[in-house]
């Protein structure tokens, strides 16, 4: 049994600065475990109530307490992530992912338009690359039936990401559309993850390591799962990536590329940036460079905040 005096002692409070504006954030606060298993990440997004955010606390500590399991795969295939930029932004964000083939485009930004998107869109496609658009829950089921029309106007989408908030409006957008429908909050935000499955209200299962409580846990929801699974980040440090991509590494088909290469959104991490070859990267973890833990540690008062969120979720972690 961990304890939690044992979590505390273990904790390193980072700030990462990013390099774009992303879920509305210009800095990215985690606080990670030293533990005797390897490095674990606790990084629910501030806003996460406890019992939510224990999820990502559970996948923290079980990174860095338990083992994990053996890879059948060396690589992972990665997506490039394409934040709400205006297009003529997007070449330089595509550069930051050499190797690419795939680019998840965001859409649906609150003060922006669907004309936006597409022009968002049409640039990615303009540099060659398959297209996913993630709307995050944001559109009505009107709204996402037009802007799935729009948006495959000009080339097919890959899939369509959370296009709003609720199963039954997933499932009405997928009888409505001809464009592959992904769950993401669907799956990572739901007393039961695999109701949207059952549902038939998605093609595609997005699975975040952080929030169904770690790589064990995860896989354990995958395999109960029989539509294709893409493991995606939660906007994590290299720690919590690489716990994704072992994830990935362990899952025993994997068709699609996986949105695990969101390093590239941070000016710094706690590791020396993982560099993709031919749009791969490897199946392993990482272990952070001290120096950088230490440069990047957040101030006294925000390490305290996460110190007392640790606490508060702890009794929670099952």
């Amino acid at each position: 049994m961990v304890a939690l005096a044992d979590v505390l002692e273990r904790l390193h409070v980072v700030a990462l600065p990013m390099r774009v504006r992303f879920r509305g954030i210009t800095t990215r606060e985690v606080a990670l475990i030293e533990g005797p298993a390897g490095w674990g990440e606790f990084g629910a997004f501030v806003e996460y109530e406890p019992p939510e955010a224990a999820h990502w606390l559970a996948s923290g500590i079980a990174a860095a307490y338990r083992p994990l399991p053996a890879v059948v795969r060396s690589r992972i295939p990665i997506n490039a992530t394409v934040p709400a930029v205006a297009a003529g932004d997007v070449p330089g964000v595509l550069a930051r992912f050499p190797g690419a083939r795939t680019a998840k485009v965001k859409v649906a930004e609150p003060g922006q338009t669907l004309a936006d998107d597409v022009a968002r869109v049409e640039a990615v496609r303009a540099a060659g690359l398959t297209v996913r658009v993630d709307a995050n829950g944001g559109w009505s089921v009107d709204d996402a039936v037009a802007a799935a029309r729009a948006l495959s106007a000009g080339g097919p989408l890959e899939y369509l990401e959370q296009p709003c908030r609720t199963v039954a409006e997933l499932a009405e957008v997928r009888r409505r559309v001809d464009v592959p429908v992904a769950a993401d909050e669907s799956i990572r935000k739901a007393e039961d993850p695999l109701h949207v499955v059952r549902s038939g209200a998605a093609d595609v299962a997005v699975l975040k390591v952080a929030p169904l409580g770690g790589v064990q846990a995860m896989l354990a929801i995958a395999a109960q799962i029989d539509i294709p699974v893409v493991v995606s980040s939660a906007l994590d440090t290299a720690v919590g990536i690489g716990g994704g991509l072992v994830a990935a590494g362990c899952l025993p088909t994997l068709e699609h590329a996986c949105g695990l290469g969101t390093g590239s959104l941070f000016v710094e991490d706690v590791s020396s940036p993982l560099s993709a070859v031919d749009g791969y990267l490897p199946a392993e973890t990482v272990r952070p460079d001290p120096a950088r833990v230490s440069a990047l540690a957040a101030q006294a008062d925000r390490r305290q905040w996460w110190i007392d969120r640790v606490r508060t979720c702890f009794p929670l972690v099952s």
